[in-house]
């Protein structure tokens, strides 16, 4: 069966350079804010561009906040959360002071860097990840892949099974993480070229 793969619109940016990375793959995907549309998905995207307060205002404002939580923790729905998608699934973020999604045990915390001058904030441009451990979704991707990245807050784990993949800006934060059928990627797959590809269609394929 084709998943019906839905992109969640609450209002957090790069939504069409999403949909047109699942265009060029020629997967079925469709952007929505619609809660009986999300409902009905069987593989979600959590995009998002922007600060984690507002993303979180805009996630229960719009309702999709309960949707998403009885999808992910109830009916198991498999989501990849991107960037911001990503870092709105730990518990508590220091962008706003406020409470996450709390799907994963984990803090979302600005760079602190050693040198300003050599390692800028907000991080920009592209990097490399450092394995963990294997993944279904980080199958056929090596260690030396580029990927793009764009962002001035991190997240923490305090379990560090749910740490998929690490990378270094002046230290190491975690890139990529996974609990069950629960994923996130602190960069921009849909920006990341041959390699970004490999990770969704790993994701809508095999997960």
């Amino acid at each position: 069966m084709i998943p019906k793969i839905v992109i969640v619109d609450y209002n957090m940016g790069n939504l069409r350079s999403v949909l047109k990375k699942f265009e060029t793959l020629k997967m079925d995907a469709i952007i929505s804010s619609d809660l009986k549309v999300i409902e009905n998905a069987s593989k979600l995207i959590l995009p998002g561009v922007g600060h984690f307060g507002a993303g979180i205002a805009r996630l229960k404002s719009s309702g999709i906040w309960e949707v998403l939580n009885q999808k992910v923790l109830i009916e198991k729905t498999p989501v990849l959360g991107i960037c911001l998608g990503m870092q709105l699934m730990a518990k508590f973020s220091e962008e706003g002071n406020v409470e996450g999604f709390g799907w994963f045990d984990a803090q979302v915390v600005r760079f602190k860097v050693s040198d300003k001058l050599k390692f800028k904030v907000p991080q920009i441009g592209w990097n490399t990840l450092d394995h963990l451990k294997q993944s279904k979704v980080m199958e056929g991707i090596p260690n030396e892949a580029m990927f793009y990245f764009i962002h001035s807050y991190h997240l923490e784990c305090n379990d560090r099974n749910d740490m998929l993949c690490t990378t270094n800006y002046d230290y190491d934060f975690v890139s990529v993480i996974q609990k069950e059928h629960i994923f996130g990627t602190q960069f921009h797959p849909e920006k990341s070229h041959d390699s970004g590809e490999k990770l969704i269609k790993n994701f809508i394929e095999k997960v």
